[in-house]
């Protein structure tokens, strides 16, 4: 099937028919076979163009099904865009310890640790690159000793993954300090999600704090920081709670526009609701690298706000947006049509009405819909 692995695959039937695979990947840099688990969105297969964000999971043996779950979730109520998961099992005999290893002198990673190290780097991300479609941003998460770990990768000048998902680390020596001069020096966004409880191992405690004391200290835009101290949680459990946390605070700007959101941000201002929307898109694929289509609910809610403020005005801005997006729905002369009709122009109304009429159905807008608000025009 692909030449870099010996696949053994099955399916792991869930309510949204995600695909689950188990692959062997033969690795230099850890001289035999690691055994990884592969998931793909419900989409995949259908949509042939679409590339998708990938997510690395360290302790992928027990992480794999807490993450796909939140995903397949938040990505059901299009809130998290869907991904690409790929974990790393790590089952076998102190093989997690070994695939972490950290020189207690220097507190970087030792032989075995920078084996696993350039393992994620050089082989198994280039290699599900090279037979998977995948999106530039990139995440990472683990547990405990491996959320630790995965903090190396940020003290590369170009830091491999955008994204951290680090639960209850287990940090390596000086890395409290280290780390929120690394947040300093680099230049690329970067998203980092960090967690605790007041069940946690103390000793690990006590250091994950004095992490997050500092890192909150750091006042740029290209760090995206979140921090969770959970009541009534243990080490274990947290996990848990910090997933869905994680992965909604990372993708709040992906997420449609919500009643909090329009009531707070958008039905305030004074003007400028179009500009709004196409500002919120533009974030989205500067900050998570994703050619997103405006969605037909976000265009409602901009149309709402219009509505509500007798901007009658930037129908035509929105119509232009819906043109571009949704070139062959009457969208677009549903919106000017909506403009001439709230300005008095009733003859232009109609006419884009009836435009509307032979252009493609789209979300609730439908043809019937058209002809009888034309029809309601002619009888003014």
């Amino acid at each position: 099937m692909r030449n870099l692995f010996l696949c053994i695959a099955f399916l792991c039937v869930v309510p949204v028919q995600s695909q689950k695979t188990v692959e062997i990947l033969t690795s230099k840099k850890l001289n035999g076979d690691r055994e990884i688990i592969i998931g793909l969105p419900p989409s995949y297969e259908s949509n042939k163009s679409k590339k998708y964000p990938l997510l690395v999971l360290l302790d992928g043996d027990y992480l794999f099904d807490a993450f796909q779950g939140a995903l397949n979730y938040g990505a059901y109520w299009d809130d998290i865009p869907e991904m690409i998961i790929v974990g790393v099992v790590q089952n076998k005999k102190d093989e997690r310890y070994t695939d972490c290893a950290v020189d207690e002198t220097t507190g970087l990673p030792a032989e075995s640790g920078e084996a696993f190290f350039e393992f994620i780097g050089q082989e198994l991300v280039p290699a599900i690159e090279k037979n998977y479609r995948i999106a530039p941003f990139k995440m990472i998460a683990g547990h405990d000793t491996t959320a630790g770990f995965m903090n190396f990768y940020l003290y590369k000048d170009q830091p491999l993954f955008d994204a951290y998902i680090s639960m209850s680390p287990e940090l390596p020596l000086g890395m409290e300090e280290q780390l929120p001069e690394r947040f300093q020096a680099i230049q690329k966004t970067i998203y980092y999600y960090q967690s605790t409880a007041d069940g946690d191992v103390k000793k690990m405690q006590q250091r994950i704090l004095k992490l997050d004391a500092e890192a909150k200290k750091i006042q740029k835009p290209t760090l995206q920081y979140y921090f969770d101290e959970f009541k009534g949680a243990s080490h274990y459990s947290l996990v848990l709670h910090s997933i869905p946390n994680a992965l909604y605070d990372f993708f709040q700007i992906y997420q449609p526009i919500s009643t909090a959101e329009f009531d707070q941000k958008i039905a305030v201002l004074p003007s400028g609701y179009v500009d709004y929307l196409v500002k919120k898109y533009e974030v989205i694929e500067k900050s998570l690298s994703m050619d997103l289509q405006i969605r037909l609910n976000d265009f409602k809610a901009i149309e709402a706000a219009i509505l509500k403020n007798k901007a009658y005005g930037e129908f035509e801005q929105l119509a232009q947006l819906a043109k571009k997006n949704y070139p062959q729905s009457m969208l677009a002369d549903y919106e000017l049509g909506m403009m001439y009709e709230k300005t008095g122009d009733i003859k232009k109304a109609i006419k884009h009405f009836q435009n509307a009429f032979q252009k493609d159905e789209i979300g609730d807008l439908t043809k019937d819909m058209m002809l009888d608000r034309a029809d309601e025009l002619k009888n003014m």
